[in-house]
């Protein structure tokens, strides 16, 4: 039986020991933590994310965990609009937003008895020689196989082998995240109810409602970003400076932060790789290894496509890997990788650092220029249904 390691079980490396499994490899996933655990926030599928998540697992249920998402427009922090709410165009899936807890749980549940599970498990070593089959260690134990899946995120020990060349460096701004629960979020009235992103200098603020059964309790799922460093101090000052800096801001971005507490908070540094990997692909042996998700392509989230795209690595890396046999075979399916990914996360990388000057946008002739630009730059950058980035679709 054809066999692998992925490394991470995050969503990334979740999707992938699933989508491998069910092409009958033997998988071993590696979790660095004790346990396999959500973080308590949420995430948007885009159009992009919704086909990769179908194509890898048709039968996952993902329209059941996955609330629409409406267009609730760009607002300045005054409340006037910069970018009306508009319909969705277009046929295909609609954009959606899912609790992470429930995107968890069903990716788990798409694991089979192909899947084994170790976690406490720390990847300090890689062997990737041409003659040798690939593998990772801890320090104690080798895990050896015929393919390994580097699925462990930005701060990747895979990836940092590899292709060093790739540096993690800090984006110059914070986040903070909470999902306040729906017995605990305001009433809002329908044009508040909607959610949307406002914009001020150096500021950003979105919000989006749940489905009523999100994680068991629906609720309302925030984010907000601030230019400049992480904050040191404990939860319970953060969310009283995020209060303040967005005092002034129009409804419903007061009565969010009130609703919130310090336990919902999920503060972020927000960081990136700079460059790229040289590959995604590295062959050896009698396969190669790969990189997928934040290993291979962490960027800011400003446009939210972090996992989506990580969705479209896994679903690319199992259709050119089904039915690829050890050897010769199985090393061309990891040079077809690197050579299918690498075009398509530098376009989407450029796109999102062009979202990062937008966001960055301080003083007064620089917001006067961002706002007058936005109309034109939204619907080309955020995703849309027609943009290039939402229109991926999986290999046949």
């Amino acid at each position: 039986m054809r066999t692998a390691v992925v490394v991470g079980a995050g969503m990334a490396g979740l999707a992938a020991a699933g989508a491998l499994a069910r092409d009958d490899w033997q998988v071993t996933l590696l979790e660095r933590g004790e346990r396999v655990a959500a973080p308590p926030t949420a995430l948007v599928l885009w159009p992009n994310g919704r086909r990769a998540l179908d194509a890898l697992d048709p039968d996952g249920g993902w329209s059941s965990i996955a609330a629409p998402l409406p267009d609730g427009g760009v607002r300045r922090p005054d409340g006037q609009f910069l970018v009306a709410p508009h319909t969705r165009p277009g046929a295909g899936p609609a954009p959606a937003v899912v609790h992470l807890e429930d995107l968890y749980d069903a990716l788990v549940a798409g694991l089979n008895d192909h899947v084994e599970i170790r976690t406490g498990v720390e990847i300090t070593k890689v062997r990737a020689h041409r003659g040798s089959r690939p593998a990772v260690g801890d320090g104690r134990v080798f895990y050896e196989a015929d393919l390994i899946v580097a699925a462990d995120g930005i701060d990747s020990a895979v990836r940092h082998a590899l292709a060093p060349e790739a540096v993690v460096v800090g984006s110059g701004f914070a986040a903070w995240q909470a999902v306040v629960p729906r017995y605990r979020a305001p009433d809002l009235p329908p044009d508040q109810a909607a959610g949307g992103e406002t914009l001020g200098a150096g500021y950003r603020f979105v919000s989006m409602p749940l489905g009523e059964r999100a994680a068991g309790k629906g609720g309302i799922y925030w984010v907000a970003t601030a230019a400049g460093a992480p904050r040191p101090e404990p939860a319970a000052t953060q969310l009283a400076l995020l209060r303040r800096w967005f005092a002034a801001w129009h409804p419903p971005v007061g009565e969010l932060l009130a609703a919130t507490r310090p336990e919902d908070l999920v503060p972020q540094e927000v960081r990136e790789l700079r460059p790229l990997p040289r590959a995604y692909g590295f062959r050896c042996g009698s396969g190669g290894v790969v990189l997928l998700g934040d290993a291979a392509h962490a960027m800011p989230h400003h446009l939210g496509q972090g996992a989506c795209l990580a969705f479209e690595d896994v679903a690319t890396l199992r259709s050119l890997v089904a039915t690829a046999s050890p050897g010769a075979e199985l090393g061309q399916a990891v040079e077809d990788y690197d050579r299918a990914r690498r075009p398509r996360t530098a376009s989407v990388v450029r796109q999102t650092r062009r979202m990062s000057a937008v966001v960055q946008a301080r003083g007064r002739l620089a917001l006067r220029a961002r706002n007058a630009a936005l109309g034109s730059l939204r619907p080309r950058i955020l995703g849309h249904a027609h943009g290039h980035t939402a229109d991926w679709q999986p290999p046949e």
